[in-house]
């Protein structure tokens, strides 16, 4: 005997109209103008139309129904990574935006033409061998099917077919694309306004086609780190604290380091002197952007359309929230002002920190976890200014070393199963030991280990040859003439 089907399956017009008039379901539907009994009589005709239907669906066994359920919620999966995947690669524009904001107005060409190339160059190599090394079978750090490469033996369009829930290769790679572009674009801003356009093109090929795919490769792909295990303890990083900003933010420390500062950027004695940026309105829209795209960057990487998406948004905005209002606090108190463009990277930091715990996390502890975050990014400024590498947007520090901070906070504060936990209450605070916060510790240092080493290599290749940075002439008229023969800014031209 096929199972009675649930009336409250059925549309909510379907129901409603159908209903008794004297049923609860009819005060939605009060028709209290003239067109009452026309509007009636038109949903009564729409049922009589689909009635047979209608009684089709009554006597279908529940295994169909079920069935034709289930393949809606396959495609609603998909349609929302791919709508994730938008927002992430939205996310190029803010990025641009900051950068250029917080650099001089001679540079604004060039701050452009690399976020454009992340995103051309990035998602092309990404394509060619960085989605295959990632996410298809091979050993501990890498990817080895020959039909993965160029997507070539993929069949893009199936549902399922990536084998990660119900998503297809061809949105599957969509998504992690623009998170492969969003890496490489990080090292963009730490070396900004002295870099050869050439030599960070062909950076950006090695970064998404070798070094960002590798580290995908260890965690997200199954590999090494993903092996690991202290005791219940297993690594999580759900949407890339350290997967993809501290990846980035490693890159860019050691590019910054080989390129070495700006020209003026550290007086005689040392001391870091100010060189501010061009446009602040630029910088703050920019945040803005990023803030929004972060609802596809975290969100999405549930990688389902479920009830979980919400949670992890209402987590990514309370921790974004968190981090700009304790950057305001803390550099306020230390320099009597409320430094709008340090507030913008507290946000960012915020945003940073709780993309590896935004699926185990509570809200409360979100807000906790994003206002540290945000304390630590000024410190974190501070520190290299110090030390003596030049980040001219504080990428180093938003990126690398609060991403660092969202790997360690999940051994501290994760509260729910995220997938990759396995356990709810794995923090130490939630009574979890310490081994959750060994395992995150292991995965920060071996992710530093192999982006250090493999981007010393690149950018230590590029030095020794064609060179990483721009000669003093044309660093100190700025790059967008000598490197892309246009300036940003320029009069309007006038014919007699």
């Amino acid at each position: 005997m096929s199972p009675q089907l649930d009336v409250r399956s059925l549309p909510l017009a379907i129901r409603t109209a159908t209903a008794p008039p004297d049923s609860p379901s009819k005060s939605h539907f009060p028709y209290p103008n003239p067109l009452e009994e026309p509007v009636r009589n038109r949903a009564l005709r729409i049922i009589s139309g689909i009635g047979g239907v209608t009684a089709l669906v009554a006597l279908m066994p529940g295994t169909v129904i079920a069935q034709e359920a289930s393949e809606v919620q396959a495609v609603l999966d998909n349609i929302w990574v791919f709508i994730a995947g938008c927002l992430v690669f939205f996310m190029q524009a803010g990025f641009a935006l900051v950068e250029a904001g917080l650099t001089r107005a001679k540079n604004v060409v060039n701050i452009f033409a690399k976020n454009m190339a992340d995103a051309i160059i990035g998602i092309l190599a990404f394509f060619c061998t960085g989605y295959a090394l990632a996410f298809s079978s091979g050993n501990d750090f890498f990817g080895t099917e020959g039909g993965a490469f160029f997507m070539k033996d993929l069949d893009i369009n199936a549902i399922g077919g990536s084998g990660v829930i119900n998503l297809s290769h061809g949105t599957f790679f969509f998504f992690q694309a623009v998170f492969a572009a969003t890496a490489v674009t990080i090292t963009s801003g730490a070396m900004a306004e002295r870099t050869k356009f050439t030599s960070y093109l062909i950076f950006g090929v090695f970064m998404c086609a070798i070094i960002y795919p590798v580290v995908v490769h260890m965690t997200w792909g199954g590999g090494f780190i993903a092996g690991i295990s202290i005791g219940d303890a297993v690594y999580s990083d759900f949407a890339g604290s350290g997967v993809v900003h501290m990846t980035g933010g490693v890159a860019a420390l050691v590019g910054a380091k080989l390129v070495g500062a700006r020209k003026g950027k550290f007086a005689a004695d040392g001391s870091a002197r100010a060189i501010p940026g061009h446009n602040i309105p630029f910088a703050i829209l920019g945040v803005f952007i990023l803030w929004l795209g972060w609802f596809g960057f975290n969100p999405g990487s549930e990688l389902a359309a479920d009830n979980l998406v919400t949670g992890i948004a209402l987590n990514t905005i309370l921790a974004a929230a968190a981090g700009g209002l304790t950057t305001a606090a803390v550099i306020w108190l230390k320099t009597g002002k409320p430094d709008v463009a340090f507030v913008g990277n507290g946000v960012l930091a915020g945003l940073v920190a709780i993309t590896g715990p935004c699926g185990t996390a509570t809200p409360i502890m979100s807000i906790v976890i994003g206002a540290i975050g945000g304390v630590i990014v000024v410190f974190s400024v501070l520190f290299f200014d110090k030390i003596k590498i030049d980040d001219p947007v504080g990428a180093i520090s938003v990126h690398g070393v609060v991403g660092i901070w969202g790997v360690l906070s999940i051994g501290l504060f994760a509260r729910y199963d995220d997938a990759f936990l396995g356990r709810d209450d794995a923090g130490l605070f939630y009574g979890g030991g310490f081994e959750q916060l060994a395992v995150q510790g292991l995965m920060v240092l071996i992710i530093i280990a192999w982006v250090s080493v493999a981007s010393l290599i690149v950018f230590g290749a590029l030095k020794a040859t064609i060179g990483l940075r721009v000669n003093e002439e044309e660093e100190v008229e700025g790059l967008d003439v000598p490197e892309h023969g246009m300036a940003g800014y320029s009069n309007d031209p006038s014919y007699a």
